[in-house]
C-alpha cells in the first residue's frame, strides 16, 4: 500500500501536499504556508499529522508552517543547510538522508538552484516526488540564489527518477509554463498533447498537477535541453518571456 499525495491549494497559486502512508495512516504535509486550508484538509483526512516537510525557506512555503505544526504536534523537517532560516527543525536533513512516514521512507535530494538550500523528497513507495520550486510541470524554478550549472545538475538528478514518478510541485504554473514551452519547441508533439490535457483540467477547475516524470522528460523544455548551455539560455529567456 503506497504513499498517496493530494494537492491542497493555498495562497494565490501555491500547493501544499498532503501525504499519507496507506499502510499505517501516518500523514505529512509539505510546505503548509497558509494554515487555515491546510488544517482543514488535515482534519478532513482524519485530523492526524505526523510531519511537516519543508522544501525551502521562501515565505510562500513556510509562513504559517509553525501554526500547522503546533495545531497537531507534528515534527518539522527541513534542510540542515537552511536551518538558520527555517522554523525550528526537529529533523535537519541533507542529501541521501531518509525521513520515515509510517512504513514508508522519503529520500532527501538536494536540488540547489532556485535557492542554495532547496531539498526535494522522493518516496519510492508510491513514486512521489515533492519538488517544491525546483521542477514544475513544463517548467523549473527561477534561479535566485544559485546558478545555471547548479539548477541544471539538480534537474538531471530528478530526471533520473522513474518515469512513473508523480511530480508534486509547489505552484500552479503549468499554463504559463506551457506557453513558453511551445514558444521554444512548437513542434513537440508530447508538449502539444500535454497542453491540451492541461487546458481541459484547468477549464474544469482541476489542478494540472501532479504530472509524471516521463511526461516532463518528453515535454518540459528545461529537461529536453540538450546540455547546460541550452538550459541556461532557455532559463534566461523564460525570465523575460
Amino acid at each position: 500500500m503506497p504513499v498517496t499525495a493530494t494537492p491542497v491549494p493555498i495562497l494565490n497559486d501555491n500547493y501544499a501536499w498532503l501525504l499519507r502512508d496507506a499502510a499505517t495512516g501516518a500523514t505529512a504535509i509539505v510546505d503548509p504556508a497558509e494554515a487555515a486550508p491546510c488544517i482543514a484538509a488535515i482534519e478532513a483526512a482524519g485530523g492526524k499529522l505526523d510531519l511537516v516537510l519543508l522544501t525551502h525557506h521562501h515565505g510562500d512555503h513556510i509562513a504559517e508552517a509553525d501554526k500547522v505544526q503546533a495545531r497537531f504536534g507534528a515534527r518539522m523537517v527541513g534542510a540542515a543547510a537552511d536551518a538558520h532560516r527555517l522554523p525550528k527543525l526537529d529533523q535537519a536533513v541533507k542529501e541521501g538522508d531518509t525521513v520515515k512516514l509510517g512504513n514508508a521512507s522519503a529520500r532527501i535530494i538536494e536540488t540547489p538552484g532556485h535557492t542554495v538550500g532547496q531539498i526535494n523528497y522522493f518516496f519510492p513507495d508510491g513514486a512521489i516526488l515533492c519538488s517544491g520550486d525546483t521542477l514544475f510541470s513544463l517548467g523549473c524554478g527561477r534561479i535566485i540564489e544559485g546558478n545555471a550549472a547548479m539548477m541544471h545538475a539538480s534537474l538531471r538528478k530528478l530526471a533520473a527518477l522513474p518515469d512513473e514518478t508523480l511530480v508534486c510541485c509547489g505552484h500552479e504554473y503549468t499554463v504559463s509554463n506551457g506557453k513558453f514551452a511551445l514558444h521554444v519547441e512548437p513542434d513537440n508533439k508530447a508538449l502539444q498533447a500535454r497542453m491540451s490535457e492541461v487546458t481541459a483540467q484547468r477549464a474544469a477547475g482541476k489542478p494540472s498537477v501532479p504530472s509524471t516524470m516521463g511526461s516532463e522528460k518528453a515535454a518540459n523544455p528545461f529537461l529536453t535541453a540538450k546540455d547546460e548551455a541550452e538550459f541556461a539560455a532557455r532559463r534566461k529567456s523564460k525570465d523575460s518571456f
